[in-house]
Formats: structure tokens, sequence, C-alpha cells
């Protein structure tokens, strides 16, 4: 079955409306039915906002995440707008073309 892949980068300290960006995207991509969807938390990374790693020293973290689901196009392509107004100025949002070989 042919798919899009959806993928959002964008740090763990991004805010939307004062909660996690990630957390709200996830929410959005459920209430609009996408078949499922994953947040993973990098170690360290690096993009056009600087580098994003874990320092002991400051206890910083604002690691890099990024949010994943596959879909059908249409399902994935009526829930960019919303995503794109959550990650704003604040990330990057990839769509890729894909094939699933299991469901289930």
């Amino acid at each position: 079955m042919k798919v899009k892949i959806l993928k959002i980068y964008l740090r763990e300290d991004d805010k939307y409306h004062g909660e996690p960006a990630y957390k709200h995207i996830i929410e959005i991509l459920k209430e609009n039915n996408i078949s499922g969807a994953t947040v993973f938390r990098g170690i360290m990374g690096y993009g056009v906002r600087g580098i994003s790693t874990f320092d002991i020293l400051r206890l910083s973290l604002n690691l890099p995440v990024v949010i994943e689901c596959v879909d059908i196009e249409e399902n994935i392509k009526n829930v960019l707008p919303k995503i794109y107004e959550v990650v704003g100025e604040n990330g990057l949002i990839v769509l890729q073309d894909g094939e699933v070989y299991k469901n289930k």
C-alpha cells in the first residue's frame, strides 16, 4: 500500500500555547485519525538553530525530538496545515513517499 511518511523535527523545549509543541502535534494527529505516531527523543542534533545536546554542567535539556507518522496521502495532507501552524518557525516538516508491506 502506498503511503506518506510525515516527520517533524523540533526541540523538546519548543512550545505552542504554553505546552510542548510535540504533545500538541500528537493530539492533532490523534484527533484527525492519523493511523499512529511516535515521538523520538534524540541525544544530540543540530540544525539552523544550533546544536541541541544534554549539558550536565548546566543541567540543560533541550534535546531534539522527531515525530513520525505514516498514513495515506489524503489523511496526511489534510492535517499538514494544522501541523504547520504549530511548528511555525521552530522546526522542519518532511513528507516522504513510502510503502507499507505489513500492517497489523
